[in-house]
């Protein structure tokens, strides 16, 4: 399931009592605010949530899967990074990893000769 900036809206609307409408004006000048900082090279910090932060990714060569022999040149370009907070990040430990996929009836088995 995927939280939206919709759903975001309509539960704080519904746990304060404000205009869906003034929510969203309030939700979306804080994402402007923050997009706006990290444009500028800030590092964006909101406690017990997370930092924000600007980091630049060295030049680099990849390889193009469709013909490997080629060099492709990827150049040195910035990227934002999230760091969760300690409550952030103790609350996400606490969910079970997936099971691992099961083994499919369709897969060939032993060659028996």
């Amino acid at each position: 399931m995927t939280l939206t900036k919709r759903d975001l809206v309509i539960r704080i609307s519904e746990e304060t009592g404000l205009i869906q409408h003034e929510v969203l004006q309030v939700v979306q000048k804080t994402l402007d605010y923050i997009a706006e900082a990290l444009a500028k090279g800030e590092k964006v910090e909101l406690r017990n949530f997370g930092v924000f932060e600007v980091k630049v990714r060295k030049a680099r060569i990849g390889r193009n899967p469709n013909a490997p022999a080629t060099d492709v040149p990827i150049p040195e370009r910035s990227v934002v990074k999230f760091k969760p907070g300690k409550e952030m990040r103790a609350e996400v430990l606490k969910i079970p990893p997936p099971p691992p996929p099961a083994a499919s009836a369709t897969q060939p088995g032993p060659a028996v000769n």
